[in-house]
């Protein structure tokens, strides 16, 4: 799950990013819907409403990101786990059995994109108390 994209970063800014001090309390994501985005062709699951905690701790990091000049998206924070890109509309999704996904920590993660797909490094944690 993505709590803030910032593009292209250079080695200055993430060397602010990896001295953020992130705040925020331990808890479950219920994993209780899933959905078809057509206006960007995904297929997600995620929370019927955004749990309190991360809530708070999404717009926490927005607040931190902004304080040291980075851009950071208007909309607002809807929580998804993306399961599907370049999807065609499925129509109907089935029922999900009942999760909670638990959360203990942020994860500052830098992807590249290369003719394979896409790669994920983990680059900082940021437990969460």
């Amino acid at each position: 799950m993505t709590l803030a994209f910032l593009g292209d970063v250079d080695g200055e800014s993430l060397s602010v990013l990896k001295t953020l001090q992130l705040k925020g309390a331990r808890h479950s994501l219920p994993i209780e819907q899933a959905r078809y985005w057509k206006h960007n062709q995904i297929i997600w699951v995620g929370p019927e409403a955004v749990p309190e905690e991360l809530a708070f701790l999404a717009q926490g990091l927005k607040d931190k990101l902004q304080e040291k000049n980075f851009r950071t998206e208007e909309r607002p924070f809807a929580a998804h786990v993306t399961l599907v890109r370049k999807a065609r509309d499925p129509g109907e999704l089935p029922r999900l059995p009942a999760v909670d996904w638990p959360v203990n920590e942020v994860v500052l993660v830098r992807s590249r994109l290369s003719s394979d797909g896409a790669s994920y490094q983990v680059v900082q944690r940021y437990p969460l108390s």
